[in-house]
Order: C-alpha cells, then sequence, then structure tokens
C-alpha cells in the first residue's frame, strides 16, 4: 500500500512540474497556438518513447541481469558437481544397463562445440534410461546421500537457484531418493515392486543429472577452460577416464 502512495505521489509531482511548465510558457509568450502544437507532436512520440525505453531497453537490461543471474547461479552449481554431482554420475553411470548406447554421445572432450552439446542435450533428454540396481551398491550410494545433506539444503535454499528449474528439479530428485534410501533398513530381499520404485527414482535422478552435467560442461569449457581440462579428462561417461594430460 504503501509503495502505491509512493507511486500517485511521484506521478502527481509529475503531471504538476509539466503542467507549470507550460503554464510559465503561455504566460511568456501568449501564443496558446503554438503551446497546443507543440503538445500534440510531444503527446505523438510519447508512444514512441514508451516502445524505445519500456520494451527495447527494459528487454536489454534484462537480458544483461539474466546473463549476471546465470554466472551467480554456475557457482553453485560447480559446487554441487564439484562435492557431490561428479561422484553421483560415476556411480550411476554403472548400473545404467543401456549405458554403452549412452556414452559414445556423451563424451564430453577439448573439441566439442556449441553443435555438440545442443546435440548431446537432446540425445540425452530423449534416451530411454534402464537402471540394474544389482550393479548398484545402495548402502553406499545411501551413505554419500546422507554425508551430503547439508549441501542440498543449502543449495535447495539458495534463491538464485529458484531461477533454474532444472537443476532445482534435480535436486528434488535426488533429495526424494535419498530420502526413499534412508528409509529402508536394509536392501536385501527386496520385493521387485521396491526395486522397481528405487529404479525409476534412479533413472529420475540420472536423467537430469546428465542434461545438466551436459549444461556446466559447457559453461566451463567456455568460462574455465583450466578447469574443463581436468573433467574432459577424468569425467566416467567416457572409456578411458585417466587425469594424465598426454
Amino acid at each position: 500500500m504503501k509503495q502505491h502512495r509512493w507511486l500517485i505521489i511521484v506521478g502527481a509531482a509529475l503531471i504538476a512540474c509539466s503542467a507549470a511548465v507550460y503554464g510559465i510558457n503561455y504566460l511568456a509568450f501568449h501564443d496558446l497556438h503554438n503551446l497546443l502544437f507543440y503538445l500534440l507532436i510531444d503527446l505523438g512520440f510519447l508512444p514512441l518513447e514508451v516502445l524505445l525505453v519500456v520494451i527495447v531497453i527494459e528487454r536489454l537490461l534484462s537480458r544483461r541481469e539474466k546473463r549476471i543471474m546465470l554466472r551467480k547461479m554456475n557457482m553453485p552449481i560447480g559446487l554441487f558437481f564439484s562435492e557431490l554431482g561428479g561422484e553421483l554420475l560415476g556411480r550411476l553411470t554403472g548400473c545404467i544397463r543401456n549405458r554403452e548406447e549412452l556414452k559414445p554421445y556423451l563424451s564430453v572432450n577439448a573439441g566439442w562445440t556449441a553443435r555438440d552439446y545442443r546435440k548431446a542435450q537432446a540425445f540425452a533428454s530423449a534416451f530411454s534410461y534402464e537402471a540394474d540396481l544389482s550393479r548398484l551398491d545402495l548402502a553406499a550410494l545411501r551413505a554419500v546421500l546422507v554425508a551430503h545433506h547439508d549441501l542440498l539444503l543449502t543449495l535447495l535454499a539458495n534463491p538464485n537457484l529458484l531461477e533454474h528449474e532444472e537443476f532445482t528439479d534435480l535436486l528434488w530428485a535426488i533429495f526424494h531418493l535419498m530420502e526413499e534410501l534412508a528409509a529402508r533398513k536394509s536392501f536385501e530381499g527386496l520385493p521387485k515392486t521396491d526395486v522397481d520404485h528405487l529404479s525409476g527414482d534412479v533413472v529420475r535422478v540420472y536423467s537430469r543429472l546428465t542434461t545438466a552435467w551436459l549444461r556446466y560442461c559447457e559453461h566451463l569449457q567456455t568460462a574455465y577452460p583450466y578447469l574443463f581440462s581436468l573433467l574432459a579428462r577424468t569425467h566416467p561417461l567416457q572409456s578411458h577416464p585417466d587425469a594424465t594430460v598426454r
């Protein structure tokens, strides 16, 4: 309410100033014809001013703000992949039954271009992931996720990440998987229905993780090539990951 009152006061003050200027003009020159003539010209130019200021300039400013926001968001996203995302990608890749179909499209390297990333994103988004939990140590995965509980909460509480819906969905998917795993005392003798349910949770995390990881790789390659160099040599979505520079 106070904000609206402030806008009304400012608007009224501006209108009063404009009226005062036109009034002084008339008192000084007593030329109502020219006064109305230029007033109409000013009113005719007003829509163009609105177009330039509100639409064009505002779009440019909002685009600049979006770039700044993306730069801010990439900092906590980088923290996530450094602390948890990279390890999670490696652990879950081992349980994806059809991972060999996926790897050729996601083997990021230093020669990748924007076109390569677009093709990889499209492939990863449309890919039908199949998880085999017998290849995954669920107890170890639970321990890793629980150990990073505070990190996940911190990231979910970051207001900048609320603008990044895809990454927020990934965090919620990981958080849900952690809660599902933590709710089970043992993973021995689980019925097929429960295994299928957990497989769906793993696939949900992995499918979102791969697309977020691709965006992160592209950002690093552009902004921090020295960080990207290590990532390109060690990521698990390639045949022979090796940190050694060859």
